[in-house]
């Protein structure tokens, strides 16, 4: 059974969802209304008690996601952005309370939002050649709590500085030895290892599977919504993002 439409969509094979973000162009970034209709998507499905596991990727084979479309955060009214980092939180959070394990498979790029829709979800499989990492300082995008949470949970205080404070993005190899991915393997690998550890997660009795993962939530939730509740102000320094972006999509007009 396939669903959705635009940049999310849906493919069921019985207990198995596959989750697509995404057009296979530009980057695979996600605008406000995407990201409403992955919040949507993951709620539904958390209400499907046939459901086994769920695998996240991007369309196409370039990229992951490079997280949100500024195109349309370009002179727009500041409470616009506000509400469109909203939307990407709730999206967020219907991947982490999704009461099944969610994979994401990662080729090309997971970067900014896009790599916080990866750390969402319980495991992560990259490709040696993919790039994770949360280059969003430069855009004057002021880093709220939950965002700075799933990278130190993940990879600890000192490597979410690191990654935060500089922007750089990591490969494959280096974002295993980080934490912020689970397996890195040869792009060529991806498909047939994720559908491996897929197949051996669904292997094991489906309660079983959903108590293991309500256990660690558990451990994690009182944090997570401890930080969802914080009060984060502006999502972003208005005036440099403005001045970024206008620079940032010029450049990219130029050179197509």
């Amino acid at each position: 059974m396939t669903g959705g439409s635009g940049a999310v969509g849906l493919q069921r094979d019985g207990g198995l969802a596959t989750v697509r973000v995404g057009t296979g162009r530009r980057t695979n970034a996600l605008a406000t209304r995407d990201w409403h209709a992955l919040a949507t998507l993951f709620e539904d499905l958390a209400d499907d008690p046939t459901l086994r596991a769920v695998v996240l990727a991007g369309a196409g084979r370039s990229f992951f996601s490079a997280g949100s479309d500024m195109r349309e955060w370009l002179s727009v009214d500041p409470a616009d952005i506000d509400a469109s980092f909203a939307a990407m939180e709730s999206a967020l959070t219907a991947i982490e309370r999704l009461p099944v394990p969610v994979v994401a498979r990662i080729r090309g790029t997971a970067a900014g939002a896009g790599c916080q829709l990866a750390c969402a979800c319980d495991l992560r499989v990259v490709a040696d050649d993919a790039t994770l990492g949360m280059p969003i300082a430069r855009w004057g995008i002021l880093v709220p709590p939950t965002f700075a949470a799933r990278i130190a949970l993940l990879a600890g205080p000192a490597s979410a500085r690191d990654l935060l404070f500089t922007g750089r993005l990591v490969d494959g190899r280096e974002a295993v030895r980080l934490g912020l991915a689970t397996t890195h393997v040869p792009e060529t690998e991806l498909d047939d290892t994720v559908t491996a550890l897929v197949a051996s997660i669904i292997a094991h009795p489906p309660a079983a599977i959903r108590a293991a993962k309500r256990s660690v939530d558990t451990l994690l939730e009182p944090v997570r919504d401890h930080l969802r509740k914080t009060p984060t102000g502006p999502a972003a320094d208005y005036a440099s993002m403005q001045a970024g972006l206008a620079t940032f999509l010029a450049r990219v007009t130029d050179a197509g």
